[in-house]
């Protein structure tokens, strides 16, 4: 087969849908710039301390949280193409102001805003891709995270060349590619046809945040999400500290993660096409975590060929569960959000995964490589608790739906990925 008959299988068809795939690639590209290099960069090429880094960070998280929801809600109100387009320009710039940074309030400046507008830039694309993603939005977005899984190991393998380098010429240079990456992926989403905002529906201004079965789902999604950090903070630890397995496989698992995603997110996605089946993929999610972390936790002890096997096993258990627990997510946020607020309500969503990158660290460093094996089974067990108390959560906001607005129906037209990432 023909590399360009490849590609054509991999993408979907010309229009909308492509544009804001390819958008996506390019922004992700310097997403991946960043989260492989950006620490390094402030602490080696700037000079700022590890800790003034890491607070710098906290804060920036807490700007994203709140920019989420007030953005979201001007793309349901002002129009999202306009509104996504100008969140990319302002990461953009913040990023290219990375290399004015001379101290600590320069960089929390910089960082915060950057943090801020990629959060935004999350929330305010929500409503094009319902508006896009044709019958089935929640698969589009499925195979957007693969798209983004693919551009962040770009931008990684890219980081690399510039670490290794380690000159300040080098990261200066990166961070210029990253600040171009969003730009471009700004001036990609521009030819966009326009969509023109829903009407509110009468009700209270900031209702997602009055929603309480979606605010409770929000919650044990961002519990959840504390899976993420599983692979790039707890594991790298104890793999190096606590087993005999060797240091090369901390890269081996995560292009484990990456091959599995990239290639079955979209598959995985397609059985998960109701707030039910929802509720059951974080069900299994959780029970797949758990499983995965008993088997890290083994890993400490046994001979080399032993731990390598058990830590390669858990990772393919982890990374099946992520699947699960990442459509549970596409599904619920969309399916349960009202048309008129998508932004507004993916901005509160997204509530769960911003405490979860900003809290989830610590705990699992505290659990997992501190207390050591018992850690990991509690840790597990929070997984497994939180997967089970989904379907009710589920079922709670789903009839909250019925007593007082029908269930989102998403926008009719005829949903086709033109066979993207079918040979997955």
């Amino acid at each position: 087969m023909s590399l360009p008959s490849v590609l054509s299988k991999a993408l979907p068809p010309a229009g909308p849908r492509r544009v804001i795939a390819a958008s996506n690639f390019v922004n992700t590209v310097g997403s991946g710039l960043y989260l492989t290099a950006g620490v390094l960069y402030f602490t080696q090429a700037v000079a700022l301390p590890a800790q003034q880094v890491g607070l710098g960070l906290g804060v920036a998280g807490c700007v994203s949280l709140a920019a989420g929801i007030a953005v979201g809600h001007l793309a349901d109100r002002r129009g999202a193409r306009g509104v996504y387009a100008a969140t990319l320009a302002v990461q953009a710039l913040a990023t290219a102001a990375f290399v004015l940074v001379d101290g600590f309030w320069p960089f929390v400046v910089a960082v915060s805003v950057a943090t801020g507008a990629k959060a935004a830039g999350v929330a305010a694309r929500s409503p094009l891709i319902r508006h896009y993603g044709g019958d089935r939005p929640q698969e589009f977005r499925a195979y957007l995270r693969a798209v983004t899984n693919v551009g962040i190991s770009l931008g990684a393998l890219l980081a690399g060349v510039a670490v290794h380098a380690g000159t300040l010429a080098a990261y200066h240079l990166l961070v210029v590619g990253n600040a171009l990456a969003f730009a471009a992926s700004a001036v990609l989403v521009l030819p966009l046809p326009p969509v023109e905002p829903v009407p509110a529906a009468p009700g209270p201004r900031r209702a997602a945040l009055r929603d309480g079965p979606y605010l409770v789902l929000t919650v044990l999604d961002g519990v959840m999400a504390v899976q993420f950090k599983v692979l790039t903070v707890a594991l790298p630890l104890w793999l190096v500290e606590a087993t005999t397995a060797p240091a090369w496989l901390v890269s081996g698992t995560m292009l484990v993660n990456t091959v599995i995603v990239v290639a079955l997110q979209v598959r995985a996605s397609r059985g998960v096409d109701s707030p039910a089946a929802g509720g059951r993929a974080y069900r299994r999610s959780g029970v797949a975590f758990l499983a995965s972390c008993v088997l890290i936790s083994l890993a400490a002890g046994p001979p080399v060929r032993v731990a390598v096997t058990l830590v390669l096993t858990a990772v393919v258990v982890h990374a099946v569960g992520e699947l699960w627990h990442a459509a549970a997510g596409f599904e619920v946020s969309f399916a349960l959000a009202p048309p008129d607020a998508t932004g507004q309500y993916l901005g509160v969503f997204g509530l769960g995964a911003g405490l979860a990158e900003a809290l989830g660290p610590g705990l699992l460093l505290s659990l997992c490589v501190t207390w050591g094996r018992p850690g990991w089974y509690v840790v597990g067990a929070l997984f497994a608790v939180t997967g089970l108390a989904a379907p009710l959560a589920v079922r709670r906001a789903e009839r909250s739906r019925r007593g007082g607005q029908a269930l989102v129906a998403p926008p009719s037209g005829k949903a086709e990925l033109g066979g993207a990432l079918r040979r997955r």
